[in-house]
């Protein structure tokens, strides 16, 4: 390197240093924080030389380096000081020979404090460099309930599996959910290309993002990029071109506004009422271009779910009949799923129903790439902007199922079977739960789960004595027996005396007409940062309960009484003071829980004997499911990578 300064180190000093004067302030100070956080003798560990990302560098280890910078490292100190000669020289190395010495730097809850290099550091931030080489010491901070806390642990257990330190993300559960976007198992050690090939999407992910404005969102880079897993294949993005990424990019821009919310979606619980004007009624409809594609997870003939959606598929031809027509694609998987709906897109479907959560990522991408076809996907507590999706508030008939269970069991002894433990799965047991309550203060619920390894359900039914078992709420067509709904298990053969009912024709049905009538578009949430979710119930008739001859008549009436209260509103089964296996989680007399609340519901009602089981008690094929909707505590959020 030269002795002498040559302008142009000159020049950009002082154009840092003009950086530095407007921004003002100081890095921040390692021993500072600690010392404010009484964190006395921190546990160290020594990662060794890593690459260091530049913006992730937000401090100095002591006090006395500080002094000198800006927040953002741009040198605050005049020129013509032993400082600016010193800045200006390493800067004319850098651009003569490049900076490869590695800084020395402490790693705090996945920030980085410089020691030693503070001037290479200043410079390659004012050249905007993506990262520098660093010999790193980690301090770990103890454990608490704080919610950035947890996210740092995660990102340990991701980094001991990865050694990748440039994305963090706001959310807990998604350094497991990024591990598992990118195609490798919990646990998976990452290999050296593995880590190139995401550290170099990440990159251009990142510049497109911020060159869009995404800089301006107070979300991380990373949870927009997860974001953009959740819509487009890991293995496909890697390959891309960067034109393409960038088109991608575009089209996803208004499901990454979504992360803008702590409440992104907007739950719709009864359907809109007909808001055309009276000379638009005047105007004929013409259908006869309206086509509606079923995309089913499961085989009509082996799935009652997939038999209830098809029910409802040939109610909707039925009502419409030389309206429009309907066709239905079954069997399909994840893995054939994206195939599937192009194809239902080539053949003309302008509106498709994708009628299992496992659809949901290859219903993203198809609305995504194609804005003109209308998809809604059945599943809830998803939000997205460019699909839709569906449920029915099913634990309003299992509130009525209980009540007939507790007036009919004379021991109290109950049991009910329940299968995924996701959204909405738990409300419905605890409304079962409370039903039964209601009617009979005795009332023990005997909770069984259908997806766990290994157990023998009714032999524990028998076990404990139970009268009354609440089952599977759906057939198939070739199924043959006696144990769904609510059965009482005294007899030779067990006695039916109420079921749940689907009603998903009244639910497309409805969907139909607000395309005709217009309400479609005034469903639409007016606030951009959230996505639609339909959560019908019995006064939609998508829901209903069927009770047996058998039942005596003033339990009929008590039940009929009930579904009135429920379906005008005056009713809510989550009224009142409620109680939990753990103690008291509604206060107040004339409280009742909103739509959010009985979603997420992770707690069982005080008169349940049994728990929400853990990922490691389900099976196998269970546990897709439960990584899209498990509830909290079972889904990958509560899972180690």
């Amino acid at each position: 390197m030269s002795n002498s300064l040559n302008s142009e180190a000159i020049t950009n000093y002082e154009k840092a240093l003009s950086l530095g004067k407007k921004e003002g302030k100081a890095p921040l100070v390692l021993d500072t924080i600690l010392k404010e956080q009484n964190i006395v003798t921190p546990k160290e560990i020594n990662l060794g030389v890593v690459q260091i990302p530049i913006d992730r560098i937000v401090g100095t280890k002591t006090e006395g380096r500080a002094n000198a910078f800006s927040k953002s490292f741009y040198p605050i100190m005049e020129t013509h000081t032993e400082f600016s000669d010193k800045w200006m020289r390493l800067y004319q190395h850098h651009m003569e020979d490049g900076i490869n010495d590695p800084i020395q730097a402490y790693e705090y809850m996945n920030q980085f404090y410089v020691l030693e290099g503070n001037k290479r550091v200043s410079i390659l931030k004012y050249l905007q460099a993506a990262t520098i080489q660093g010999n790193v010491i980690r301090i770990i901070p103890p454990r608490t309930e704080e919610k950035e806390n947890k996210i740092y642990y995660e990102f340990m257990d991701f980094y001991r599996l990865s050694g990748i330190n440039d994305i963090w993300f706001s959310k807990e559960g998604s350094f497991a959910k990024l591990q598992r976007l990118t195609g490798k198992v919990p646990n998976s050690v990452w290999t050296e290309e593995e880590k190139s090939n995401f550290d170099v999407l990440f990159s251009r992910f990142r510049k497109e993002f911020k060159a869009k404005g995404g800089q301006s969102f107070h979300f991380t880079t990373g949870d927009a990029f997860l974001s953009f897993l959740e819509i487009y294949n890991y293995a496909d993005l890697v390959k891309m071109e960067q034109a393409q990424l960038s088109e991608k990019i575009n089209k996803s821009w208004d499901e990454f506004k979504l992360l803008l919310t702590d409440a992104p979606i907007e739950v719709q619980m009864t359907p809109t009422e007909n808001k055309k004007n009276f000379f638009m009624r005047l105007i004929p409809l013409n259908l006869s271009q309206q086509k509606a594609a079923f995309i089913y997870g499961g085989n009509i003939m082996k799935s009652g779910w997939t038999y209830s959606h098809e029910l409802g598929r040939r109610y909707l031809q039925k009502t419409f009949a030389g309206q429009i027509s309907t066709s239905y694609y079954e069997g399909v998987t994840e893995e054939n799923a994206e195939e599937i709906l192009n194809e239902a897109v080539k053949a003309r479907n302008n509106l498709i129903f994708t009628t299992s959560p496992l659809l949901l990522k290859a219903s993203l991408k198809t609305a995504v790439e194609h804005t003109e076809v209308k998809i809604l996907n059945c599943s809830l507590n998803i939000a997205h902007r460019r699909i839709r999706t569906y449920y029915a508030r099913m634990y309003e008939p299992k509130f009525l199922m209980g009540a007939i269970a507790g007036a009919l069991s004379s021991n109290g002894k109950i049991g009910y079977v329940a299968d995924y433990p996701m959204w909405g799965t738990i409300a419905n047991i605890n409304a079962f739960a409370l039903g039964a309550k209601m009617v009979n203060s005795d009332a023990q619920i005997y909770l069984e789960w259908s997806k766990v390894k290994e157990k023998n359900i009714q032999e524990k039914f028998l076990e404990n004595n139970v009268q009354y078992v609440s089952g599977k709420d759906t057939l198939t067509p070739m199924e043959v027996g006696y144990h769904f709904g609510l059965y009482r298990t005294t007899e030779k053969f067990p006695l039916n005396v109420a079921m749940p009912i689907w009603n998903w024709g009244k639910f497309y049905e409805q969907m139909i007409r607000n395309i005709m009538n217009g309400s479609w578009k005034y469903d639409e949430p007016a606030d951009s940062t959230k996505g639609l979710n339909y959560w019908w119930g019995m006064s939609a008739g998508i829901v209903d309960v069927a009770c047996s001859k058998h039942l005596p008549i003033g339990t009929a009436r008590l039940i009929e009484l009930l579904k009135k209260t429920i379906c005008t509103g005056d009713f809510n089964p989550f009224s009142g003071i409620l109680y939990s296996q753990n103690g008291i989680v509604q206060r107040e007399k004339e409280k009742s829980m909103s739509p959010e609340e009985i979603i997420n519901m992770n707690w069982l009602a005080e008169n349940v004997i049994g728990s929400i089981p853990k990922m490691d008690d389900l099976k196998e094929k269970a546990k897709p499911m439960i990584l899209l909707q498990g509830v909290q505590g079972v889904e990958e959020k509560g899972q180690k990578l």
